[in-house]
């Protein structure tokens, strides 16, 4: 049962990071460790900010449609 706790454990973890789904985790982490009192947008203001910003510069992250 413990390896297959284990296994299952990688599989969500590389699908999180895959996904981009971890990215908003990463984001909370480090707001908090650099200003632990600083106010940290929602995953919804977070994920809209990070589309505005891809699509404001059409080098990064490429999309063809």
């Amino acid at each position: 049962m413990g390896l297959l706790r284990y296994a299952w454990s990688r599989v969500r973890w590389y699908v999180r990071e895959l996904s981009g789904e971890a990215v908003y985790d990463k984001y909370v982490a480090h707001a908090r460790s650099c200003d632990p009192a600083a106010e940290v947008m929602t995953r919804r203001e977070f994920e809209r900010s990070r589309t505005d910003a891809r699509e404001a510069d059409p080098r990064d992250g490429f999309r063809c449609c």
